[in-house]
This record gives structure tokens, sequence and C-alpha cells, in this order.
């Protein structure tokens, strides 16, 4: 099975990988069609979609898989107008006629992240600048750095794919 992963980034390819350790998985850098940082899950979710079917038309493929990361916010649900912003991540997963969508964790964002992301800025940078890293979103991601590395980007990311391939390998779909 030969599968196109929709970006350059290494810790989607070792998501893709871990996910069908027996296919050939290529690392094939395209266009999200969504902004640099999307917010909410439908924007993060079309940037899933469309990374996937590019990487689809990029060759001679079985599958492509594309893998998007935004932010959204969320209610508190304690009762009040409250809002949190939440790190999610979403993957998407085609064969050229169907298309799986799965989401994976979601993590709130400390305030003073969820501040800067509101005034514009990009989660990774941010988290670059407030932890004196460069390119942590291809190393343990934000979502290393807030489980304490109980769970890597590499991880979070492989359970949204896992979770999109499943209408190619269930028989109830």
């Amino acid at each position: 099975m030969d599968i196109a992963v929709g970006s350059g980034n290494p810790v989607k390819r070792r998501a893709v990988e871990r996910t069908c350790p027996d296919a050939s998985v290529a690392a094939v850098a395209v266009d999200s069609g969504v902004s640099e940082q999307p917010t909410g899950n439908d924007e993060t979710i079309a940037g899933a979609v469309t990374r996937a079917e590019r990487a689809l038309d990029a060759g001679d493929y079985d599958f492509g898989v594309g893998i998007e990361g935004g932010v959204a916010t969320f209610p508190t649900g304690d009762g009040t107008d409250g809002r949190d912003t939440y790190l999610v991540m979403w993957a998407a997963v085609t064969d050229g006629e169907r298309v799986g969508r799965a989401a994976g964790p979601s993590l709130a964002l400390p305030d003073r992240i969820a501040d800067r992301i509101d005034a514009g800025e990009e989660l990774g940078p941010v988290m670059d600048d407030v932890l004196g890293t460069d390119d942590i979103a291809k190393n343990e991601g934000a979502a290393g750095v807030f489980t304490g590395g109980r769970l890597t980007r590499t991880d979070a990311l492989e359970s949204a794919v896992t979770g999109a391939f499943a209408p190619f390998r269930c028989e109830l779909y």
C-alpha cells in the first residue's frame, strides 16, 4: 500500500507510519487551502481534507492523508458565558472516492498562550517563543509540553489518523 501524507513535517509522516506500519509512506508538501493558524473545527477539518486530496493527486498512491492542527474555542460548561481555547487536531484519509475524518485529542491552552493566539499569532511560534525552542511542531509539539511528555504530538496525531482510516478498515461503514 502506498500512502502520501500531505505535509513535509516529519511528525505527521511518523504518525501515518505508526498507523500503517506495512505501508510505504511518502511526505508530499501541499498547501492546506486554509489559514496558517486554522481556527475552529470547520476550518481545521477543511485543511485536513484538502491536504489529503492534494496528496493523493500528487502521484500514484492508494491513499492520501491530511493532518491539520488548529485552535478552537468551546464553552467552559460551568454555567457561565465563559469560553476556553483548545488545541485541536484533525486527520482525513481519502482513496479518491471516500473520505474518512477523525479528531485527535483536544488540549486546553494556558491563558497566556490562548491570549496570543486570539491576538492573531500561530501556536507553534508562540510555543517556541515561550519555551525558547525552535520548531517544537516538528518535535514533541504543544501536546507533549502540555502533558509533560506523556502524549507527544506524534501520539496525538496517530490517534486522529487511526480514526480517519476507520471507514477503510471496518465493513460497517
